[in-house]
């Protein structure tokens, strides 16, 4: 661990600390000390941890985690704990918002391609979205690392990852924990998991009890599966279609880094309109899709009714409908569908965000309304001849 808790070594320390004299086992702590070396004695590394490899690392992330300190950073890296300065001026009843996540079977992707830094990225992006669906800015971030066997540099790449994540967001990265644990995972394996905090003003919440019947649902696109449906995904190019990373398929690329296309944050096209309270409601299409995300911040009595055919569906989700023969319900439930973010916007603020959009360059799609219902839901299918991935 590189700040935040005990350190590795010192967690062995604890664990192995003996409930009875070393006197009681006919040793003393004398005799322990001044024992001469033996060449066979056994180390930490002989289990396969290696603390230097460790240390090594640790010092490439404690300079890449202080570039992304926000003023309110209190604490260096290294301590027990992160410390936060909790400065909220300017906000009148401020709510602390926390997430975390992970990136799932991503990961495999990244260890095949050899690309780490994307990862992190990811991850950090998120955490973030998870938070600004109710309406908050983000404060810090912490990491959790675990691996089979430390290798230094892929380690700094995946926080470096999740520092440049860090800093287009303007969140801090005040701390993490490394584990390494041969056995448990394999040598080159690694698996990552975020911690976020953020701070919203109460009169700015984004809780779901503003939607309306009425209002209307605006998309914002992906940029790929971003965070989720990785292990069908990668089941139908690489177990039942016989493809490999390096594989180019036509319209979508080269297969492993058409799957690592990042994460979109939706941080800084929303927050404005957040802090002008021009969005009832957002959702984070994540796993689930947009079936399962979007009832999540339904008031009851209201469903989501989506028009498919209303925006572009990415080729990559074409090509896993038609060639991996899964049904249209499955797919809304696993993938974003080209969709990362969906607002629920009244009537009266459309203009002020369709111009808000206009002014950054964002793209956007009208996706559909809510209507009288039971907290679900629902699709249109487009008429007959319609161009659509439906077909």
């Amino acid at each position: 661990m590189w700040v935040g808790g005990t350190t590795m070594s010192a967690n062995i320390a604890a664990s192995s600390r003996p409930h009875r004299s070393l006197a009681t086992l006919g040793m003393t702590s004398r005799s322990l000390l001044n024992s001469p070396a033996v060449p066979d004695k056994t180390s930490y590394r002989d289990a396969g941890v290696n603390i230097d490899a460790q240390d090594e690392a640790l010092r490439e992330v404690r300079h890449i985690a202080r570039g992304t300190f926000t003023p309110d950073v209190v604490s260096d890296i290294g301590l027990f704990g992160g410390l936060f300065r909790a400065n909220f001026s300017g906000l009148e009843s401020p709510i602390l918002v926390s997430s975390t996540d992970g990136v799932g079977t991503k990961l495999r992707v990244a260890q095949a391609m050899k690309v780490h830094d994307t990862v992190g990225y990811d991850l950090v992006c998120h955490c973030v979205n998870d938070i600004l669906v109710q309406g908050a800015r983000p404060l810090f971030f912490l990491d959790y690392y675990a691996t089979g066997r430390l290798r230094p540099k892929v380690m700094t790449d995946v926080v470096r990852g999740m520092a440049r994540g860090c800093t287009e967001n303007g969140c801090a990265l005040i701390g993490g924990e490394t584990a390494e644990m041969p056995g448990f995972y394999g040598d080159d394996d690694y698996d990552i998991a975020g911690f976020i905090v953020g701070v919203v003003d109460e009169k700015n919440l984004l809780d779901g009890k503003a939607v309306r019947e009425g209002d209307i649902l605006i998309g914002l696109p992906s940029a790929g599966l971003h965070t989720n449906g990785y292990s069908l995904a990668r089941r139908i190019f690489f177990d039942q279609l016989g493809y490999d990373h390096q594989s180019v398929v036509p319209g979508i690329g080269k297969i492993g880094e058409a799957l690592l296309q990042p994460h979109i944050s939706y941080l800084k096209p929303l927050i404005s309109l957040i802090e002008e309270r021009a969005i009832h409601a957002l959702a984070h299409i994540t796993g689930g899709g947009l079936t399962d995300n979007i009832p999540r911040v339904l008031p009851d009595g209201l469903d989501a009714k989506i028009k498919l055919g209303s925006w572009p569906v990415p080729p990559l989700f074409r090509f896993l409908f038609e060639k991996g023969n899964i049904e249209r319900e499955e797919m809304l439930r696993v993938f974003n569908m080209g969709i990362g973010m969906v607002m629920m916007v009244g009537a009266d603020s459309i203009d002020r965000v369709t111009k808000h959009f206009a002014q950054i360059g964002q793209r956007y799609f009208f996706i559909g309304n809510i209507v009288k219902g039971s907290g679900r839901v629902t699709y249109d299918a487009p008429p007959a001849g319609f161009a659509s991935w439906i077909e």
